[in-house]
């Protein structure tokens, strides 16, 4: 398996920005352990989908930011999706300890949490919002480090979409400071530049999602990606010509994407060997938690890894666990979100599902170990 690049827990993952941040803001109880430029404020900029291994090959379009690789990339953990690594990020944790553990994953009722939505998985018409049911701050009920910032005298915000507000996904993974909604780059701009100028400690935290909607939609490397990063490097630029003396921008990513082709697909639905035994499917098409009816583990296991064979890796969510994928700590309370047997995949193969007929007709998917998808760059300006 030399194509997983799996998760370690050095002090240089995602999960390690904020508190990096503020340790070189100088604030009580943080340390960095990236090793960021002394600061009074600070920012960081996450541009979903930007892997390092796609911005290295795509230089051209970005030469700015691409300039900037001169520190080693960042793992993103496990697994790489939005939902895992923006949790990650914003509790400082990894997914054993925050316990949104994948695209979809085990809910306590019985189904599929979709996290995005905070409600049931599902075709739309099927699904219902678990926002009473099961809180966000009661899933994942650890303090987040923009909470800890703001309770250490920080004056922290957000610039992020404004139909985030409120949102499960935000409660659980980003809660704390100030929200302030944004429409497009203009005004992104202008938060994140507005928080480097305050007088006081500040922190920062801006999303820019268009690069990974592109590159799910027409491929990661397709011409309207690479436009979008085009627009992506020229905001950069903007940012680091106004950067205010003593203040910091970093510019990181959730995980990176691959390319994937259409006839490189199992079928979950419709392949009797990888339904047998299955009670839940969950995860994302490059890396799915499979749920199995009792005393079925060994069976699924062996299934799907004969079916699967050498097109990815079949190995069971306690194997996971003991090999660190989800973090050095897996609470006890997370442990039934992890699937039984997970399928994490290798190239451009996937394994689809007629209950995301979106998700599985699209061009550019993440959420494996592969180095494409794990590995994330952190882009540091000023200090």
């Amino acid at each position: 398996m030399d194509w997983i690049v799996a998760p370690d827990h050095d002090g240089r993952a995602l999960a390690d920005v904020l508190p990096s941040l503020l340790g070189a803001m100088g604030v009580a109880g943080f340390v960095d352990t990236i090793g960021f430029p002394t600061c009074r404020t600070a920012a960081v900029l996450l541009v979903d989908g930007l892997g390092h291994d796609l911005l290295r090959e795509h230089a051209a379009d970005a030469p700015f930011m691409a300039s900037l690789l001169t520190s080693p990339p960042l793992k993103a953990g496990f697994p790489t999706t939005t939902v895992t690594s923006l949790t990650s990020l914003g509790t400082g944790r990894c997914a054993g300890e925050h316990g949104v553990v994948g695209y979809t994953f085990a809910e306590p009722s019985g189904g599929l949490l979709h996290p995005l939505s905070w409600g049931t998985h599902g075709t739309t018409g099927n699904r219902r919002s678990l926002l009473e049911q099961w809180p966000p701050e009661q899933a994942q009920p650890t303090a987040t480090v923009l909470e800890r910032a703001a309770a250490a005298g920080v004056d922290v915000r957000t610039a992020v979409p404004r139909e985030f507000r409120g949102t499960g996904l935000t409660r659980a993974a980003l809660r704390g400071g100030e929200f302030r909604g944004v429409s497009a780059l203009g005004d992104l701009a202008a938060e994140l530049l507005a928080a480097l100028g305050a007088g006081g400690p500040a922190l920062c935290y801006g999303y820019h999602g268009h690069l990974d909607l592109l590159g799910h939609v027409h491929g990661p490397g397709s011409l309207p990606w690479r436009l979008q990063l085009t627009q992506i490097d020229r905001l950069v630029v903007t940012l680091a010509e106004h950067l205010p003396p003593s203040a910091v921008l970093a510019v990181v990513a959730d995980h990176g994407m691959v390319a994937v082709d259409p006839a490189d697909a199992f079928d979950a639905d419709t392949d009797p060997a990888l339904r047998a035994g299955v009670r839940l499917l969950g995860g994302e098409p490059r890396a799915r938690q499979v749920y199995v009816e009792p005393g079925a583990l060994v069976d699924v296991q062996a299934t799907w890894s004969e079916t699967i064979g050498d097109r990815g890796v079949v190995i069971t969510g306690q194997q996971a666990i003991d090999d660190g994928w989800f973090g050095p700590v897996v609470g006890d309370g997370v442990r039934g979100r992890i699937g039984d047997v997970l399928a994490i995949m290798r190239d451009s193969a996937v394994i689809r599902s007629a209950v995301e007929p979106g998700e599985s007709a699209l061009r550019g998917h993440h959420g494996s170990l592969t180095s494409a998808e794990q590995l994330v760059p952190v882009l540091v300006l000023g200090g």
